[in-house]
């Protein structure tokens, strides 16, 4: 079956079909010629290529908008939807003016992304200069510097605009689907037919992944548009996960926070960080704005990465994942998920469903950390992630992960062994710290070598005692 592509661009409606792993970004520029999209990069980190999609939440009236990288945004990903480009606030938005009037462009490359960034965070309703920063973190500027660029963000919120062609909710509830999309693309170059699927119940995406037990399973596309923005990797069959209504639910259950697959780091993050102190931290630090509004909880898990921020986290949480195969789910603990580097525990056909999130108990020591090269849009070398219990002085019971230390995300067994039973000291530290020895054999790689991932690892250790003791966080730590 062959299908097209729909969306709502400035209001009208757009029809298109073709190579369904083909960008967003490349048919802005090359078909709609809409040029004001820039490409920097190709993978997310510079934000040039800033677009906004707003869908409608569930079955009201509200309008969601979202700011996206449109270079790792394949076009089918804007089925039901609508686009916003630089293109459509016609030079008049207060924040084009505003940048006009603070100087906050030389070049002007980078500067659409900027513009359709802080349209976003003004549409939203702003906020203080801290709130425009991490609106900003996913855009790079390569000669203005930000102060004026800051600036422009506040003044342009004291004037209201709206970026919403008129009859957008009426355009958007006539484009609901209620049949699976199924495009078919006859590629002249493999001489195969290339699949895609975003399937909307979700017996029907456990259906399809039977029938296809070796396609891509695509949730926000943050890794998986790198396989061919920079790989040139041609997906045979991919099946969407986004528009699965039940894998985009956030749950109260007697087990904890039910998280589905589908569920967007934007949208999961007020209840991660409600679950876990010193979670939003490091989600502000997981991506950019751009990242977070696409890439989600369960893809990040499921892709398996050996440096993705969020698994260390959830294992030293103690969460489990919820597996489907057809008609039958099964309950895994995470950290048993990752078997070796590239290997997960997940039979053909099968497919993570939810991720769920225990509470911890009261009192207990919770400490993430993220080390990487750059503060912003930067690869971990190092996540540590603490779970401690100490009652009446002694350690009675630890979960520590690493990331970026192996070839899985990981728990440092040994390490927890060396702490448990010993009395919340120094010295049952540093015996925990030799422990890491045994834990990891860590690599050299562009990140880091093997030498400063085990002596950073031991650090954060350090770090959490040295945090406990003061009460107050620690920027930098130098303790013998």
């Amino acid at each position: 079956m062959t299908d097209t592509v729909r969306f709502l661009l400035d209001g009208e409606l757009v029809e298109v079909a073709g190579d369904p792993t083909r960008t967003l970004l490349d048919w802005l520029r090359y078909d709609a010629r809409r040029t004001g999209t820039k490409e920097g990069c190709a993978e997310g980190d510079c934000g040039a290529c800033t677009v906004i999609v707003s869908e409608l939440e569930g079955d009201g009236d509200t309008i969601k908008r979202r700011a996206i990288n449109a270079c790792i945004a394949f076009l089918p990903m804007l089925d039901g939807k609508a686009l916003t480009t630089v293109e459509s606030l016609g030079g008049s938005h207060p924040v084009q003016a505003a940048l006009v009037e603070h100087h906050g462009s030389q070049c002007g490359f980078c500067t659409p992304g900027i513009v359709m960034s802080l349209a976003a965070f003004h549409a939203d309703g702003g906020g203080d200069r801290a709130a425009a920063k991490d609106a900003l973190a996913g855009n790079l500027c390569r000669c203005t510097g930000y102060g004026p660029i800051l600036a422009a963000a506040e003044s342009a919120q004291s004037t209201p605009a709206d970026i919403d062609p008129p009859g957008l909710v009426e355009g958007l509830k006539a484009l609901r689907r209620t049949q699976t999309l199924a495009l078919a693309y006859d590629d002249p170059v493999t001489g195969t037919i290339r699949r895609w699927f975003a399937p909307r119940p979700l017996e029907d995406l456990a259906a399809l992944a039977l029938i296809y037990p070796g396609a891509t399973l695509l949730a926000g596309a943050t890794d998986v548009g790198l396989w061919v923005t920079k790989q040139r990797r041609k997906l045979a069959v991919v099946i969407s996960l986004s528009e699965v209504e039940d894998l985009n639910r956030i749950e109260e259950t007697p087990e904890g926070l039910r998280i589905g697959a589908g569920v967007r780091y934007a949208d999961a993050f007020d209840a991660l960080c409600c679950l876990y102190p010193g979670m939003d931290e490091m989600l502000r630090r997981l991506g950019s704005t751009q990242v977070r509004n696409s890439g989600t909880v369960g893809g990040n898990i499921a892709n398996g990465s050996p440096i993705g921020d969020m698994p260390p986290a959830l294992i030293a949480a103690g969460a489990s994942l919820v597996l489907r195969h057809g008609n039958t789910t099964r309950a895994l603990a995470l950290e048993d998920y990752f078997l070796a580097y590239g290997e997960q525990d997940r039979q053909p056909g099968e497919f993570v469903e939810a991720v769920v999130c225990p509470p911890l108990p009261e009192g207990r020591i919770f400490k993430l950390y993220k080390l990487s090269k750059r503060r912003d849009q930067d690869i971990t070398a190092v996540l540590g992630a603490f779970n401690l219990a100490v009652e009446g002085g002694v350690v009675t019971g630890a979960r520590i992960a690493f990331g970026g230390m192996a070839g899985t995300p990981k728990r440092a067994l040994a390490c927890e062994a060396a702490l448990v039973g010993q009395p919340w000291s120094w010295a049952a530290v540093e015996a925990a710290c030799a422990a890491l020895e045994t834990d990891f054999t860590p690599l050299s790689d562009m990140r880091a070598t093997a030498a400063y991932r085990m002596t950073a690892a031991k650090n954060l250790l350090r770090k959490v005692m040295a945090e406990f003791e003061t009460g107050q966080p620690i920027r930098a730590l130098a303790h013998g």
